[in-house]
């Protein structure tokens, strides 16, 4: 799947996504490939995984 980076917390160690099915996407530092490459509006592939509050993205990472 693909999207952008929505919004950022660096210092926290997590962001969003909105992904291109429209639906926006939790994203934890521990879930990215390069999380200190990551930017607010940057494209990125990811794959989405469930947990006890719903999907969320993981494997993330700049899009190629």
């Amino acid at each position: 799947m693909s999207g952008t980076i929505k919004k950022l917390v660096a210092e926290r160690g997590f962001g969003f996504i909105t992904a291109e099915d429209g639906n926006d996407y939790f994203f934890h530092r521990s879930g990215t490939i390069d999380f200190d490459r990551l930017d607010t509006g940057a494209k990125v592939s990811f794959i989405t995984e469930p947990s006890p509050k719903g999907p969320r993205a993981t494997n993330v990472q700049l899009a190629a």
